[in-house]
């Protein structure tokens, strides 16, 4: 590992230049047409430590639709106010289907998978709709707790781009409840849902947001207890196994970090007692994974030896 920050930013800026032309093996996000509306050329990445060294290169201050990223958040919100009574209702195991399916929902009786495909983390929405009286602002407050900046908020554009465009995520929703998962009426859940996913912060917002994760649970910047060690290993090991969705294998082969991705182009990779990095690069390979942050998390993973299978 790089314990010279100037090392680390000239290396962070050489990745970036050499990814530079792949953003055309990539395709954005368009499903949500707010999100195909973001240039494809835009691109960052940034290393933020727990001995508090964050260094960046490219868009890395830009916000943009963390997505997906959202449901790490959702998750240690969930596990903090039911603790393991939210493992009666949902599994923690890879999917290996896409993010969204609904046939495997269908066999296993309304109990997804884990808390990280698009079944799983309404379900935690769900928790949390049931278990705050103003979950969106909840949610909200945590994510400016976590990054320490208030600044972060949520994207009404994307918000209202999810609303209109959500039918997926609604039949996942209404399955779920006709098994008796769902408490809270299927409108609130998804409100909340597409209000976290429709968060808009930087790489380095999110990079500081998640070095708890990398510490312990402990935000080292506040000193703050965010989870307990137990809950923030159970985090890192639902990341390693599904978090880059049917892509999850192959990441944990070849790289080697618990990480999460989101179809607004980000890329999160937490490394155990060192740091976080997050990357962005809208186009998405067929997984829904970003082609270019994938590869950048690679690359400093083999250079810097970050696999935490070493």
């Amino acid at each position: 590992m790089i314990k010279d920050i100037s090392n680390l930013q000239v290396k962070l800026q050489t990745l970036l230049t050499a990814q530079q032309e792949f953003y055309t093996q990539g395709k954005v996000a368009d499903y949500i047409p707010a999100l195909a509306e973001v240039s494809p050329e835009r691109m960052a990445v940034c290393v933020s430590t727990i001995d508090g060294k964050t260094v960046g290169a490219g868009d890395y201050q830009e916000p943009f639709s963390i997505q997906s990223i959202s449901k790490v958040f959702g998750l240690v919100m969930a596990m903090n106010r039911i603790g393991d009574d939210l493992w009666q209702r949902v599994n923690m195991e890879p999917s290996g289907q896409p993010f969204n399916s609904i046939i495997q929902l269908e066999w296993e009786k309304g109990i997804p998978r884990n808390p990280v495909i698009n079944a799983g983390a309404l379900l935690v929405a769900d928790v949390l709709t049931s278990h705050f009286s103003s979950s969106k602002l909840a949610f909200l407050s945590f994510m400016r707790s976590l990054a320490h900046d208030d600044s972060i908020y949520v994207d009404n554009h994307v918000y209202q781009s999810e609303l209109a465009h959500g039918s997926r995520n609604a039949a996942l929703g209404y399955l779920m409840k006709s098994f008796g998962n769902i408490e809270s009426e299927i409108p609130e859940v998804l409100s909340h849902y597409f209000t976290q996913c429709s968060v808009a912060m930087s790489c380095e917002q999110l990079a500081t947001s998640l070095l708890f994760l990398a510490n312990k649970g402990i935000d080292p910047v506040s000193k703050e207890a965010i989870c307990t060690p137990r809950d923030a290993h159970r985090v890192n090991a639902i990341l390693s196994t599904s978090g880059m969705y049917d892509q999850s294998g192959e990441f944990a082969f070849s790289i080697g970090l618990p990480a999460k991705s989101g179809v607004g182009g980000g890329v999160i990779a937490i490394v155990p007692n060192y740091g976080v990095i997050c990357t962005w690069s809208p186009p998405l390979n067929s997984f829904g994974n970003s082609v270019i942050g994938t590869n950048l998390v690679a690359s400093l993973a083999q250079e810097l030896g970050l696999s935490i299978y070493h």
